[in-house]
């Protein structure tokens, strides 16, 4: 048994000298070095901006999205959408584990992944047959490989696999929100969430409540979305704006906190075209945290200097020590945010 880098530098094919999650290519042999650990898979969760793409261009056709997903994987040894960048995670069980390995990890344990399938080894070997191509989550078979510097959690047994999934595919943004929001004067703080009806979105909102913000505002795309979040508690206002649109965005973030800003803007929608408008909607001082794959940063950091806008910006990257355990506890302690959930992800295809 070899030893291996805790980076997984040693599973770079091509360029020389990258780190996996820049690789175009990794090398998923299941022989694993004395540090890692071989993971039999079961499931895979595409991140949303990543399956919203693949979805748009094939125009929502559920074959030619499976084998363009089954092509990369194939071709760069891992999940990484060549077009945003990103990837998701994964569920399977602990296959086998290096004497080095630091994880903790027993075989047989059934864990989730929380490291992006970017920079995951990863084959499968069932062509990816059982999976529609019209969900996030795709049931498979095969293996992955951890690294000294992975992290995994242990599924939680009271919750179904694909919920755990769900949940534990987006941990890192209650945490960090629960954070940033801590930090602030709790009588004052008012926390604006875009995408809210989505997983990272509704977890932010418990979070920010959790956190004790003084108003918690959410900003969702239509009407079918406002009636979602409706009676579940999690926001004292819900507003309805498309948050690729800036002026009207802001306008009616500003509407919803007499007349100013959100001192904490968390992003969380999945498509390009929002940085600008989270900037306008957050108040001179505060802070914006961008958890989606499809931000573009460069637009970002230029459009808050072209506006003149003093505020911070954060990268949401998943995270947070005790990102996992805490977005359990959300999930356990809201029954309206399990329900939201339930509601996303439904039964998934391999289970009754």
């Amino acid at each position: 048994m070899s030893k291996g880098s805790p980076v997984g530098s040693h599973r770079v094919v091509s360029p020389a000298g990258a780190l996996p999650q820049a690789a175009d290519r990794l090398d998923p042999d299941p022989e694993i070095a004395d540090d890692e650990v071989r993971i039999s898979v079961q499931r895979l969760n595409l991140d949303a901006a990543s399956y919203r793409q693949l979805h748009t261009a094939h125009g929502g056709d559920g074959e030619a999205i499976r084998d363009d997903v089954r092509a990369i994987i194939e071709r760069r040894g891992k999940m990484h959408n060549p077009v945003t960048g990103s990837g998701g995670m994964l569920i399977g069980t602990v296959d086998a584990v290096g004497p080095r390995s630091p994880l903790g990890l027993k075989p047989g344990q059934k864990v989730a992944t929380l490291v992006s399938l970017t920079l995951t080894p990863l084959r499968i070997d069932d062509r990816l047959m059982l999976w529609d191509g019209l969900s996030e989550q795709v049931p498979t078979s095969g293996h992955a490989i951890l690294f000294a510097r992975s992290i995994a959690a242990v599924l939680p047994e009271d919750l179904p696999e694909h919920l755990a999934l769900a949940v534990l595919d987006v941990c890192g943004a209650p945490a960090l929100v629960r954070r940033i929001v801590a930090r602030r004067p709790h009588a004052t703080t008012t926390v604006a969430v875009l995408g809210a009806a989505g997983k990272s979105g509704s977890l932010s909102l418990a979070a920010a409540r959790d956190a004790h913000a003084a108003k918690v505002v959410a900003v969702v795309r239509d009407e079918i979305e406002d009636a979602q979040l409706r009676g579940s508690a999690l926001a004292d206002e819900i507003v309805i704006a498309d948050a690729t649109d800036p002026l009207r965005l802001a306008k009616k973030v500003h509407d919803a906190l007499d007349g100013r800003g959100a001192d904490v803007t968390v992003v969380c929608v999945d498509v390009p075209g929002c940085e600008h408008g989270a900037i306008l909607a957050t108040a001179t001082g505060g802070t914006v945290v961008f958890f989606s794959m499809a931000t573009s940063f460069p637009a970002a950091a230029l459009g808050a200097e072209g506006l003149a806008a003093d505020v911070e910006m954060l990268i949401g990257n998943g995270y947070v020590p005790g990102h996992a355990d805490y977005a359990v506890h959300l999930i356990r302690a809201n029954p309206h945010l399990k329900d939201l959930f339930i509601g996303r992800v439904g039964t998934p295809e391999g289970e009754a």
